[in-house]
Order: C-alpha cells, then structure tokens, then sequence
C-alpha cells in the first residue's frame, strides 16, 4: 500500500472533523461493528491479512471458530513466509487449548500467553509498508466476536512515526516479553485446567436445572409455520407443503401441529426404517401416554396403533396396503415429499382420504420436471432455506473451505480422472494435509466424505486407515443395518470403536440424522446445486459441544463449478456478474458466524467455469420456468422471478432477442 502523507491528513479530516472533506476511503477511521444486514468486524480483518506484511494480534480470548473464520488467510501468509505474533491469555480459562494447538501449526506465527488474571486486551495491528492499520476495541478473536455479537471497534492508520501505531507497536511488545510461549507441554498443562473449568460449569448448570421438568416448545420458524398451517385449514384447505432445510425441525413441527389438530389416528411416511423410529420418538416426547405408537416395517406391522410410523417400502406393497382403509387416517405426513411423485408413493396418496396431508422436504425441486407443489394443491404453509436457517440459528454456522483439488502426474483432477489418479499416494498426502490443517471445532473429527465412484470411496477409506484415520467406506450396496451400525460408531464416544470418517457415494445425501458430524470432505465434481446443499446439510444440526461445521471442498477442474456460489450463497439468479461478486471473497453475502473461502486457484477454476459456461441454454431457461410455475400453479410473471428468487428474467428477455 502506497500513500502520500498528505492523504492520512486529509483522511484524519474527514474522520475527526468534517465528514464531508474528500478524502481516501482506505486511510479514513472507521467505526467497525457486527450489524446483521452485511457488516462485519471479520471482514476488515480478512481485508487486512490479505495484504499485510506483518501483524500482531492481542485478544484476551481465542477459539477454534475465532481461527476457522481467518483460517484461508494465515494460510496464505504462512506460504508467503509472512511472519505475525499473536497474545492470547488465560483470562476466565475461556481460551480453548484446540485453538492454541492449532496456532502451533503455523510455521510462521509466534503465539504467547498472557497467565495474568487481569489481561483483557483486544487489538490487531498490520504493517503495510509504509502504512500501519490499527483495528482495537471490543472484539475477541471469536467467531461471535468477528461476526454476529454487538461489538465496536475503531480502524485507525498511521505511518511508522506516529504515536499511535509505536504506542500499540510497544505495549504489544512489553505485554509480549512478559507472556509465556505456547508450547505442547504447556498446552497439555493448561488442558486439564480448561477441561475442569468446563466441567464446573456443566455441574452448575446441570443444578441450575435440576428439578425442572424439560419443556419442549417450538422454535421460531415452527412457530410461524404453525400459524400457517392453522390459516390454511382455516381457509378450508386440507393439503399442505412444508419447505425447510436439513435440520430445522420439520419433524418437529410436524408433532407439534398435530397436538394443535388432535388426530384420532396419524400416518407418517418416510422411506427408511430408522427415520420412523426416531420420528415415532420424537412424537412419543410430546404426546400423552394415552396415545399408542407402532411401526409399520418390515417384520413390524403395529397396524392398530393410534400413531402409525411406516416405511414407503412395506406400506405400497398391495398386500399391506389393502389392510388399511381409505379414512383409517385423520392426518397424514410425507417426510422427504420431493419423492411424492414416485409410483410408491403415489399409490399410498391414492389409497388414503385424510383430513389433512402434510408433506415436508426440504429441496421440493425436481430434476425429473415432476409437479411436486400439485400433489399439495400449491399449498405452501412455509418456506425456509438454508441462509433464512443460519440467520435464525436454527442450524450451526459452517466454515467452508474451497482447496485446490491436485495435480497428479501432470493430469489435472477433472470429471473425467481415472480411478488409477484419484486415488495415488500423492493425492492422498494433499486430501490428509488439509483435512488436518483445516481440522474441526473441537479436534475430534466426526466427518463424512462424498466420493465420485466406487472405487474411490473404498481406496480412500483404506488409505485413510493406513494414516491413522479409522474410516470406513459405504455404497448403495451395504444393508440399512450396516448402515445404521457405522454412524452409531461415528457418533461414539468409546475410542475403541469410534469411527473418524465414513466414506460414501451415491447415498447420504439424504435421509440420515447424524448431529454429531463436524466435518464434511467433498471429493466429488458439483453434480447440482440440490445434491452440494444436501450434502452440506449433513453436518449443520445442532449437537451438544458441536460449535460449527467444517466443510473442504477439493475443487478440481470440474465443468458445474459455476454451481458452487448458488449453492452456498442460495443465489438462483444465473446472473454471471452476481456469481463472480459472491465468490470474491466477501461474508457480507452470508448470515450469522459461517464463512467461505476459496484457496487462489480455486477460486479461478470457479470464475472460469462461470465465464465459459452458457448460464442461458433453453433446457435450463424452461426447467426454471417450469418449477416457478410448479410452484405458483400458474404461469410466473416477470416480477415473480425476482420475488421467489429464482433465475433473473432478463435471461429470458435475452434468450428471445437472440433467438430473433
């Protein structure tokens, strides 16, 4: 960064004195807080790493999702051989030791810690050149802190003679000299004082509750979809669609409208045996004793029961369906509805005359230009995506990080790699090094891994094993129990049989619950825009000591990479210039804590993709016109495309003047 100095004074101006003196935007003070609606501490931060030459961080707090919002960054610099120093301290015992084990991990930060009760600090310098930028105020190195809490902070410049950078540049230093360095033995100290701190707090919080009955209530979006619902059966309609991403609780919310409705008998469909189970729970935890529930199976056939929890698979066999008869069921739930249009499916919707139907999904778009909305009568009761969720806090923020897939033996990695260069030793060092540096919120890995093909899923799981890793791979092949067993050993937490990661292709990109998993690895090309957001979802619902999701996206030289911004940003639009700003790096795009960030070359191959792609081809231009008009149940307007944020219209304007 170069200036003149007389471009700090006029800045200084127009910062102190008269906000209407022309001056510098970079070299104004500025008043740097966490609003909401786009504007974040973190992104001046990230501003300031990207071009600094040196820096120095004092925060009296630091964790992992402090680390994981500004991991790309010191990546970057940690490449370049930029050096930083970083102050933490013990402060309260809330420094979490996995974020000092990851500080260690940089070769070029020196990390210290401040064993002084009263160390309360929070300031980031960066040195320019020339030119010093001073960011101090409130905000610790948390995620909270940087994103979302109500924090101010005040940006201020200075050259290398002003007394406000040597000020900070020698209290730094003092507090520095006096600190102890962050080592493994030290961290292993102050670990078991960290981890009995915690326990303290979960004793007196677990007394705090102790006696009190546990009281279910619905959450905010429940709560708006309840009163939906209640409106549409007032209006005397008897069908209704429920939109909610992965983890919201449409579940739920599907128990909690039927204590409002009070059915004399319900039927819930899914289309996995241990789905019913644990929906069946979720009921039995609201619902009065005097209520039956029974499973309807396979070799479970409790066909009596007030409650009945079915499976697709067992309830369209002719033989079962005919022991029901047509109103046997006052209300009825389609779990996963986007598959309603089946022939399984539709025969249960054709056999049964409930009260009311209820269908849920969370992605009722369809590929196959079926009418989901129909079956529905376009009866939407609510519609919450992924962003809405993240803004509500329903789910829990993500981290996700775009890393350049490799180069093995001069073939870039591309839709088209052999199994032989997928799978290569080479490959394998560089998917290990960055799952590691990347890590997870509390350094117990739970991941899942999506893989192209077969063969691939079952190499890597080997491989991975032959790392330390316990893996397993899964496919389309192995048996419901098989699968049931390998995320009950993901999830636990007897080190003996605990799974690190469960390989996978072609299934769990739906239809499973596994809270626990706080890391996703995508080692595959983005086949839609549907399947990245399901599989992202795996890892967003929330868990007891799960604190954000972390996502590794090895991006390869893949023709649909165009379709990575509208899945993580949710922008449906197709417009090239809006995917080129989402990806350029900026967090204001995106809700709450989670961020994105995308390795150089990454990013490249992304506006590549985006630039050479045809974004306006008349199948994609009449599937979007179609599911709008799905949607609405009639022909869409103009303006109805940027109301329901799908494609822009104006590419169908375009389309016709080109075509004539």
């Amino acid at each position: 960064m170069t200036f003149e100095v007389s471009e700090l004074s006029e800045a200084l101006t127009t910062g102190y004195v008269d906000y209407r003196h022309a001056s510098k935007q970079t070299l104004k003070p500025e008043l740097l807080f966490n609003d909401g609606q786009g504007r974040k501490v973190l992104t001046e931060i990230r501003k300031q790493l990207t071009y600094c030459d040196h820096f120095w961080f004092s925060v009296a707090f630091v964790t992992t999702s402090g680390l994981a919002c500004i991991k790309q960054e010191l990546l970057e610099l940690e490449n370049k051989g930029i050096q930083g120093k970083i102050l933490v301290s013990q402060y309260l015992n809330f420094t979490q030791p996995e974020a000092l084990k990851e500080l260690l991990k940089f070769k070029n930060i020196e990390a210290r810690i401040s064993t002084d009760s009263n160390f309360h600090a929070k300031g980031y310098l960066f040195s320019h050149s020339d030119i010093h930028q001073l960011v101090i105020g409130s905000s610790n190195l948390t995620a909270n802190a940087v994103t979302s809490n109500k924090e101010w902070n005040l940006k201020v410049s200075s050259t290398d003679k002003g007394a406000i950078y040597l000020q900070a540049l020698e209290q730094f230093q003092h507090e520095f000299s006096v600190a102890t360095p962050i080592t493994n033995s030290f961290i292993q100290s102050y670990d078991a004082i960290y981890l009995e701190a915690k326990a303290f707090e979960r004793k007196v919080k677990a007394l705090s509750v102790e006696g009190k009955a546990k009281d279910i209530k619905p959450n905010e979006m429940q709560l708006e979809a309840l009163k939906s619902l209640d409106a549409l059966r007032s209006r005397g309609e008897c069908k209704a669609l429920l939109i909610s991403a992965t983890g919201t609780g449409k579940t739920y919310l599907s128990a909690f409208d039927a204590l409002n409705v009070k059915p004399k008998r319900l039927l819930f469909v899914v289309h996995r045996a241990n789905i019913a189970k644990k929906a069946m729970q979720t009921f039995q935890s609201l619902f009065p004793r005097n209520v039956s529930f029974g499973l309807y199976s396979g070799s479970n056939t409790e066909l009596e029961a007030d409650f009945v929890f079915a499976t697709v698979q067992t309830l369209s066999r002719d033989d079962h369906l005919k022991k029901f008869t047509k109103d046997c069921f006052d209300y009825i739930v389609i779990d996963e509805t986007h598959r309603a249009s089946a022939n399984s499916y539709q025969k249960i919707l054709d056999h049964f005359t409930p009260s009311f139907l209820l269908g849920m999904t969370a992605t009722p778009e369809r590929t196959d230009n079926s009418d989901v909305f129909k079956i529905f009568d376009h009866n939407i009761a609510y519609e919450i995506r992924l962003q809405q969720a993240l803004e509500m806090d329903i789910l829990v923020p993500f981290h996700y990080y775009g890393v350049t897939d490799l180069t093995v033996d001069g073939e870039v990695i591309d839709d088209t790699s052999s199994i032989n260069i997928l799978t290569k030793e080479e490959r394998v060092k560089h998917i290990l090094h960055y799952i590691d540096r990347y890590g997870s919120d509390n350094g117990e890995v739970r991941g899942l891994v999506f893989c192209s093909e077969l063969n691939e899923c079952r190499a890597l799981a080997e491989a991975f094993n032959n790392n330390g890793y316990r893996s397993l791979a899964l496919t389309g092949a192995d048996s419901e129990t098989a699968r049931d067993d390998a995320i009950e050993r993901l999830e636990s937490s007897d080190q003996t049989s605990k799974l690190d990661y469960i390989f996978s292709v072609g299934i769990f990109n739906e239809g499973i619950d596994i809270p626990a998993v706080n890391q996703v690895v995508m080692l595959r090309p983005t086949e839609s825009s549907i399947i990245f957001v399901q599989q992202l979802g795996r890892g967003l619902r929330k868990a007891d000591n799960k604190e954000y999701l972390t996502v590794i996206d090895f991006i390869g030289n893949y023709k649909n990479n165009f379709m990575v911004p509208i899945a993580l940003y949710g922008d449906r639009s197709y417009n090239k210039d809006t995917l080129r700003r989402l990806v350029s790096g900026d967090d204001c795009f995106l809700p709450g804590s989670s961020t994105i960030s995308f390795d150089k070359i990454a990013k490249e191959r992304i506006y590549q993709s985006i630039d050479i792609t045809n974004l306006k081809a008349k199948r994609d231009l009449v599937k979007d016109y179609n599911l709008l008009k799905f949607k609405l149940g009639h022909m869409p307007m103009m303006m109805d495309f940027v109301h329901y944020g799908s494609r822009d219209p104006f590419g169908y304007v375009e389309y016709g003047v080109f075509q004539d």
